[in-house]
């Protein structure tokens, strides 16, 4: 099973609507391998990133998750962080079994 971690910078509100968009788009794709959601901020996400398989986060935050990107979790920069269709098309191009 798979698991996603959500970030923002303070982990309160756009990581919340982040996960609920995340949500949205597994229900959208069927997509039944994601079991595990949990959204919260950059900081805290940045020393359990390597428990999860994804990360999503804005785009700038990218590159403060290369150790995790380095040991296979997959990180996901988004643009726009409200766009349910950004974040059905980055899970669609992310190559793992999510079905």
């Amino acid at each position: 099973m798979i698991s996603v971690l959500c970030c923002c910078a303070n982990g309160s509100g756009t990581s919340l609507l982040m996960s609920m968009a995340l949500e949205k788009a597994i229900k959208a794709q069927g997509y039944t391998q994601i079991e595990k959601i949990k959204h919260g901020s950059v900081n805290e996400a940045k020393n359990i990133a390597v428990n999860y398989d994804i990360v999503f986060c804005p785009k700038d935050f990218t590159e403060l998750f290369a150790e995790a990107a380095e040991k296979g979790v997959r990180i996901i920069g988004l643009n726009n962080v409200m766009s349910d269709s950004e974040m059905t098309e980055k899970l669609a191009e992310c190559e793992m079994e999510l079905k």
